[in-house]
């Protein structure tokens, strides 16, 4: 096993900080989008020199709410999850003629990353039944190359993001 390997229920450790809880491609997302807004906001009040103050304050402020979006679900643990469900086959609608990786992987993805693309829109999650009508319209763009029909894939997109929704909901 590397160093890069992932071990279930590994706290996904910052590589310099050590600490917990490490996804810096959501932190370098939230330090873009929270670097650009605060940039923009105070720049046009205070000209090119607070457009730069503007840009480095949320750069850092930014990055800390990044962090805590990408921390909503670490798709490493989910991934490690479902695949051991799917491997002891502890759900009755996984079936026998249809590996993870192909068919039910999109599904589960597809449910947790919905789950934390709504709570990073709207800062807190709607349910499963709310966004259910739109992840069916969806599905097509997000399926990769499963041959799962929404009807089909729609129980594992559900149970993945309920999990997502119940772990977040303390």
């Amino acid at each position: 096993m590397s160093d890069h390997d992932t071990k279930h229920g590994d706290p996904n450790r910052d590589p310099i900080t050590d600490e917990k809880g490490a996804h810096p491609v959501g932190a370098g997302l939230g330090a873009a989008a929270g670097g650009a807004a605060t940039g923009a906001a105070v720049g046009t009040v205070a000209g090119p020199v607070g457009t730069a103050i503007g840009v480095i304050a949320g750069g850092l402020i930014g990055g800390l709410a990044g962090k805590g979006v990408a921390e909503a679900v670490d798709p490493t643990e989910e991934d490690a999850y479902w695949r051991d469900e799917h491997a002891n086959k502890r759900r009755d609608y996984y079936k026998d003629d249809r590996d993870y990786d192909t068919h039910y992987k999109p599904a589960h993805q597809y449910g947790w990353e919905s789950y934390s693309k709504s709570k990073h829109e709207k800062g807190e999650a709607e349910t499963f039944d709310q966004l259910s009508p739109r992840m069916k319209q969806e599905w097509n763009e997000h399926r990769s190359d499963s041959d799962l029909t929404w009807e089909e894939a729609h129980p594992a997109a559900r149970d993945s993001y309920n999990r997502a929704y119940e772990k977040n909901a303390s």
